[in-house]
């Protein structure tokens, strides 16, 4: 079938032209008149008279567009359709001062006049210039002083939309380039400024700003600083994360050439508090130096004799910062000047002037003794702490500052508990743990719920050291409840860190109390936190940390390897304390290796008396003799007496499977040693193991000796 082909059908649209003038008419007629002609033909046959209506509207209005925006109402609108128009974005970097459109400023030269003066001054472009296409209008008010407020509030939102920090505003009094200007400052912030307006004159033959005004400039940025400054103070503890920007804009500021030499000393000082603060919770050290750096070049200029009280309020932030880096260094130089700056502020903070300042600087004396006492045998300077202490106490009236008093009495129970954890008796401890219990009093949970779980857990602690001395379980127990209660808000979500170092101690405390149970189920409980607590501190991002909660989870397999058949448990104890151990060296955490040393030693102790031969008790041996490297008497007698009575008991069972008398001999000498500090009166319970130990050994000893 053939297909049909379609035709196309062409339609014709037939316009009726106008009708043309004669030639002879068009030469008659006026020039502009054709023109008039020709323009309306364009918009009769091209636009359309809608259209053509709507462009001449437009034309209309931009030609009287003055009269018109004075009209009732209409410059309402104008505005809030300006107003959509997007503004310049400040740099976070920079201190960011914005200049809006002037009132009555004709071709803006007022405007662009203040843009050029702060460009030369600012040199570098350290403090950034903002053009605001924005006009802040008071008008005729019969309420000035209002008009100016809801100028001041509409200037705030600008700053808020750009992030800038100072707003320029006002009107020009006059038509001519030399006439005066009235200026409004506005800034972003609860700073609150000396005078927020003024009228300012070019100077006589030219047309530069007035000194008045740059110097009002001036001490605005410095206001706006300080005021910056404070917020981040206020949340010291908590890690603030835009402190960087603040930093840079603060250097840049310093930097800009703008700043008068009477103002560069509060600016550094400025600088230092926020590098501190960022150096104590990023951990950079760089920015703890830098801030060492500009706290001594203000001390130059901000001496004793010329401001007592606030140079002493300089060897306070001085020391804190060398206290900081020392905590960090195993050298004690850097704690060593804190405590001197330290010394140096408490000449010049006196009770009578600045009592508030003493305590405080006391406070931070005390950290810094007790920091250094910590890592010192003896108790010398910890002592000493607590007595620094004691004295910040006397101007912490409890009633009057109680979350001071409070901080300040946390730290005594913890420079007790240390002490405490060095001597065999318990009156240092049993202080620590009436310290605590007084601070509960003030750091409530519902008033301080951190401090309180952070008062909670040391609270634990010191029962726990209590615990682990006496006989029975209550002391323990109530160690356990205490953890229990700081993780109540020690959450994995709120505090990591925190929560981790809870959970690691819930189940050093569970463990003990494990062992003077019958059964595994408290024991298995202490391996669920300690594997809680690994969650969080992983080998990658806390080594240290990590390898503590291992060696604790490894001496929890090791206890519950001793109460079940089989020796797989105390393998893996084994593996587990000799992967700490590549952490826990000797050079980085000595007393730590030595625990670590001691707790494998007890494994291979335990696996070897199930196993045949000596093999795994010389190397139980071995261990519990480089654990004494750095368990020295003098240092950590407990701990000292500890390893002392594991090497006996080794050598002994050495001495049971091998000829001879020297093992048995080795174990007589340190059953011996162990009993030194082991005593009725302040360890019963192991002087009694010890004087079991050392009697076995004797026999076992004489018996030899008569075959």
């Amino acid at each position: 079938m053939a297909s049909r082909r379609h035709r196309d059908v062409k339609q014709f649209t037939e316009k009726v032209a106008p009708k043309k003038d004669s030639e002879a008419q068009q030469r008659n007629e006026n020039p502009i008149a054709i023109a008039h002609k020709k323009f309306y033909e364009v918009l009769n046959t091209r636009l359309g008279w809608p259209l053509a209506a709507l462009l001449m509207g437009i034309v209309l209005s931009w030609y009287n567009f003055e009269k018109i925006s004075q009209a009732p109402g209409v410059g309402v609108v104008i505005l809030a359709i300006h107003d959509l128009l997007p503004l310049p974005q400040a740099s976070a970097d920079h201190f960011s001062i914005a200049i809006g459109n002037l009132e009555n400023d004709k071709d803006n030269i007022h405007r662009r006049l203040i843009r050029d003066a702060l460009t030369a001054q600012f040199s570098s472009k350290k403090v950034e210039i903002l053009m605001f296409d924005r006009i802040i209008s008071i008008g005729d008010s019969d309420k000035p002083l209002d008009a100016i407020e809801r100028g001041h509030e509409r200037a705030k939102k600008l700053l808020g939309q750009a992030n800038a920090q100072v707003m320029i505003w006002g009107e020009a009094l006059g038509s001519g380039a030399e006439t005066p200007m009235r200026l409004h400052w506005t800034v972003n912030s609860e700073v609150e400024l000396m005078k927020t307006s003024d009228k300012y004159h070019f100077m006589r033959g030219s047309y530069d700003l007035p000194e008045l005004f740059l110097n009002d400039l001036k001490d605005l940025l410095a206001l706006i600083a300080n005021s910056q400054a404070k917020a981040f103070l206020s949340k010291n503890g908590i890690f603030v994360a835009d402190i960087l920007p603040f930093i840079a804009r603060i250097k840049n500021l310093i930097n800009s050439g703008g700043v008068p030499k009477t103002r560069q000393a509060s600016l550094q000082i400025i600088l230092a508090d926020a590098l501190c603060i960022h150096g104590e919770q990023s951990g950079d050290d760089g920015s703890l130096r830098e801030a060492l750096t500009n706290y001594q070049d203000v001390l130059k200029e901000r001496t004793r004799e010329k401001m007592p009280l606030e140079w002493a309020s300089l060897q306070s932030s001085l020391g804190t910062a060398l206290q900081t880096l020392g905590e960090r260094s195993e050298a004690a130089d850097e704690l060593s000047e804190a405590v001197t700056a330290f010394r140096e502020a408490l000449k010049e903070q006196t009770i009578e002037r600045a009592p508030l300042d003493r305590a405080m600087t006391q406070h931070n004396l005390g950290t810094a003794l007790q920091t250094m006492g910590e890592r010192e045998a003896g108790v010398t300077l910890l002592e000493e702490a607590v007595a620094t202490y004691r004295e910040a106490l006397k101007t912490f009236p409890r009633r009057r500052l109680p979350l001071d008093w409070a901080g300040t009495q946390n730290n005594i129970g913890t420079a007790l508990q240390v002490m405490g954890e060095r001597e065999s008796g318990v009156a240092r401890l049993e202080g620590a743990v009436s310290a605590y219990q007084e601070v509960l009093q003030e750091f409530t949970r519902e008033r301080e719920p951190l401090d309180w779980a952070m008062v909670q857990n040391n609270l634990g602690t010191a029962l726990q050291a209590i615990g682990e001395r006496e006989e029975g379980t209550l002391r323990l127990e109530k160690a356990v409840a205490a953890y229990r209660e700081a993780l109540k808000e020690y959450t994995r979500e709120r505090v990591p860190l925190d929560w981790a170092m809870t959970q690691s101690n819930l189940g050093t405390a569970l463990q003990a109390l494990g062992k003077r149970q019958a059964g595994t189920s408290v024991l298995l409980d202490a391996v669920a936190a300690y594997q809680e607590a690994l969650k969080v501190r992983t080998r990658e991002r806390l080594p240290l940390d990590w390898a503590q909660t291992q060696n604790n989870l490894g001496t929890a397999w090791q206890v519950l390897g001793e109460r079940q058949s089989g020796t797989t448990p105390l393998k893996d104890a084994i593996e587990a304390y000799r992967e700490v151990l590549k952490e826990f060296t000797r050079e980085r955490a000595p007393l730590d290796w030595a625990w670590t040393q001691n707790n494998l030693g007890a494994a291979l102790h335990v696996l070897g008396e199930r196993e045949g031969g000596t093999a795994r008790l010389e190397e139980a041996v071995a261990a519990y003799r480089e654990a004494l490297k750095e368990r020295t008497r003098e240092r950590v007698p407990l701990d000292w007496a500890a390893t002392q009575y594991n090497l006996g008991a080794a050598l002994e069972i050495l001495g049971d499977r091998e000829a001879g008398s020297s093992q048995l001999e080795g174990a007589v000498a340190a059953y011996r040693e162990a009993l030194k500090v082991f005593t009725a009166e302040v360890e019963p319970y192991n002087f009694d193991s010890s004087v079991d130990g050392l009697i076995s050994a004797q026999r076992k000893l004489s018996m030899r000796a008569e075959h």
